[in-house]
C-alpha cells in the first residue's frame, strides 16, 4: 500500500466519523426538548379537572376539607377524595338531600334518612328526582320507584332531619348545605379516624397519623405516599370504613386524576384561591 494512498484513505474515515457524529448530534438535538416537554407537560394534566361537575363539588368543600384535615391531623386530599367516591362528586341523591357526602352511618340516637319513593328520568336512569322539581316533568318522563332507608346520618336541620319533608332544603339553601357538609368531615376526622373506635383499622390509623404529625409537622399530611397508606389503612378489611378491596383503588386514582394532593397543598400553604389553585 502506498504512502498516498493510505493517507488518503486515512483522511476519508477520519471525515467520514466526524459526520456521522456530526449527524446524531443534530438528531439529538431535535429530539431531546420535544421529549422533555413531553414529559413536563404530562405531569400538570390532571385528567378529571375537564368535567364541570368535579370542579363544582371541590369548589365548594376543598378550604373546608383543608380546615378541618389540619386541624385533626387527617390528610385533606384523602378527605376530598374519599368524598368524590362516596358522593358520585355530591350528585348521589342520598348526598345531596343529607348533606352527608362521605356516606358516614348513622348511630342508632341519629337522623337517618328514611325509605323514600322517588322517580327517575325515563331517558336518564341515573338521575333520581325529588322536591318540586318533580313537578316540572311530566308523568309519561318518570319512572317511580321505592328506595330503602339509607341508613346514613342526615345532616339537615333537626325540625326536619330523618324525615321526607324538605328534601331538597339544603339544595335551595347554600349556607346550611356548606354547615353540613363542615359537620361531615368532622365526625369523620374527630370520631372515626378516632384511637376510642372500637375498631382496629381507625385506632391504627389515628395512630399512625399522629405518629407522622409529630415527627415530621403538619405539612406531612400533603405526602403523596402518606395519603394513600391512610386510604389502605382504613379499607379493605372486616370493620373498616369500606371493606372491598377496590374501593381504595378507586380514592387513590381519583386523588391522582384531579390533583386533589397539589390542590391541597396549594390552598394551604400557598394561601391561593381555589380558582388560581386548580388552575395551576
Amino acid at each position: 500500500m502506498s504512502k498516498k494512498f493510505f493517507l488518503s484513505f486515512l483522511l476519508f474515515f477520519t471525515v467520514s466519523i466526524v459526520l456521522v457524529f456530526t449527524v446524531i448530534d443534530l438528531f439529538e438535538s431535535k429530539k431531546k426538548p420535544r421529549d422533555v416537554a413531553k414529559k413536563s407537560e404530562s405531569v400538570k394534566i390532571y385528567r378529571y379537572r375537564k368535567y364541570l361537575h368535579v370542579k363544582s363539588f371541590y369548589e365548594e368543600i376543598a378550604q373546608d376539607a383543608v380546615k378541618i384535615g389540619m386541624k385533626y391531623n387527617v390528610p385533606p386530599a384523602a378527605l376530598l377524595a374519599i368524598a368524590g367516591v362516596e358522593s358520585g362528586y355530591g350528585r348521589g341523591y342520598v348526598a345531596r338531600i343529607t348533606g352527608n357526602i362521605l356516606s358516614l352511618g348513622a348511630k342508632s340516637n341519629e337522623p337517618e334518612l328514611p325509605a323514600l319513593y322517588l322517580p327517575n328520568l325515563k331517558n336518564d336512569s341515573s338521575k333520581v328526582l325529588y322536591g318540586k322539581i318533580v313537578d316540572k316533568y311530566n308523568e309519561e318522563q318518570l319512572v317511580w320507584k321505592h328506595r330503602p332507608k339509607s341508613l346514613k346520618k342526615d345532616y339537615r336541620p333537626k325540625n326536619i332531619a330523618g324525615t321526607d319533608k324538605e328534601l331538597d332544603f339544603l339544595d335551595k339553601n347554600s349556607k346550611q348545605r356548606k354547615e353540613a357538609h363542615i359537620a361531615c368531615f368532622e365526625d369523620f376526622a374527630k370520631m372515626w379516624i378516632n384511637k376510642n373506635k372500637k375498631f382496629k383499622p381507625f385506632i391504627e390509623a389515628r395512630e399512625m397519623l399522629d405518629k407522622q404529625v409529630k415527627v415530621n409537622g403538619k405539612d406531612i399530611l400533603f405526602d403523596r405516599d402518606l395519603n394513600i397508606k391512610f386510604i389502605y389503612m382504613i379499607s379493605g378489611k372486616e370493620n373498616s370504613f369500606n371493606y372491598r378491596k377496590t374501593w381504595a383503588p378507586k380514592v387513590t386514582t381519583i386523588m391522582k386524576n384531579t390533583g386533589l394532593i397539589e390542590l391541597t397543598k396549594t390552598l394551604h400553604l400557598d394561601g391561593q384561591t381555589f380558582k388560581t389553585a386548580w388552575a395551576l
